[in-house]
């Protein structure tokens, strides 16, 4: 049986801001089995990034558990956190504003080897730099290259070589390829998947392209304003979506056929409800055309509907 490398426990956290604490993440329960990708998708500000961030402790929970293969991160001092980031690692959004532009790629894949102390000799930090080129597709010509003299492809190959750089056991993913032109996405996609083959990498894959996350994800969970709304394998959520929000998401994916066109879109109507300390209840409702007094009240937990498919719907399995 699978056990799960990454498993999160009611994780909180907020943010105190002038007109209350933002909920940001909250009480997500998640996990990722080794080897396998966790996609998690949904509108921009509803928590994705910041729940991948606070699992590495970039962000330090409100509270809540974060166990890596069963141990509870949360409770280790700065010295256990530092050898537990070797095993943990993340590619950010953004390629250009995440590379030092005072670094050549060779200094840049080099960094995170020499700050950790993996290797000290010169001769086998050169080798390290023009081994993981060879692994992410960089010419060694570029080894003297600036991240400016670079196309987008390069630079978030260079953030994939880092990442890798520590020999890491789980990636969190943050949007790596939203920036990227599309045949360049699907370059990176196709090598972060055999990248995953080859070394047994876990992967947590935070994207809003549903048609991305189905291509790489084993399971995907669902964001709406800090909560998840709905968890299941993906291929069962792409063919049986059951949340309202997950069904208009599903909607919005382009199909490219002229004769499925006029396929009728699920639109999403109403303001989004504000993330400053939010009223109990499902914070979909003010958008949901099947929202009823159930609806409010209190925060509605994920229910099992079928083996392995949790939703967070008082319409769903009733």
């Amino acid at each position: 049986m699978d056990r799960p490398l990454i498993q999160t426990v009611d994780l909180i956290k907020y943010f105190n801001t002038p007109g209350g604490m933002l909920h940001a993440v909250d009480g997500i329960n998640i996990s990722i089995n080794k080897g396998e990708t966790l996609g998690v998708v949904g509108e921009s500000g509803c928590g994705k990034s910041t729940l991948g961030r606070t699992i590495l402790r970039l962000i330090e929970p409100t509270s809540g558990q974060v166990l890596y293969d069963g141990e509870d991160i949360c409770r280790l001092n700065d010295k256990q956190m530092m050898e537990m980031r070797k095993k943990m690692q993340i590619i950010f959004q953004d390629p250009y504003a995440s590379l030092n532009p005072r670094l050549t790629v060779g200094e840049l894949i080099a960094e995170p080897i020499r700050v950790n102390k993996l290797l000290t000799n010169k001769k086998e930090i050169d080798a390290r730099i023009f081994q993981l080129m060879e692994i992410v597709g960089i010419d060694e010509r570029f080894v003297n290259s600036y991240p400016h003299e670079l196309d987008g492809g390069r630079r978030q190959r260079i953030g994939i070589a880092r990442a890798l750089a520590l020999n890491p056991e789980f990636i969190v993913c943050d949007e790596p390829v939203s920036s990227l032109d599309v045949s360049i996405q699907a370059q990176i996609l196709n090598l972060m998947m055999d990248l995953q083959d080859e070394m047994g990498l876990t992967y947590m894959f935070i994207t809003h392209d549903l048609s991305v996350v189905k291509h790489i994800s084993n399971k995907i969970a669902v964001l709406y304003l800090g909560q998840c709304v709905e968890y299941a394998d993906s291929e069962e959520l792409f063919k049986n979506p059951l949340h309202p929000y997950t069904r208009a998401l599903l909607s919005a994916i382009p199909i490219p056929s002229i004769k499925k066109r006029d396929k009728k879109r699920q639109l999403i109507r109403g303001e989004i409800t504000s993330p400053i300390e939010p009223k109990p209840g499902c914070r979909f409702m003010s958008r949901c055309d099947f929202s009823c007094e159930k609806c409010s009240g209190e925060n509605l937990q994920l229910k099992e509907v079928s083996p392995g498919h949790l939703v967070a719907c008082v319409q769903v399995g009733q």
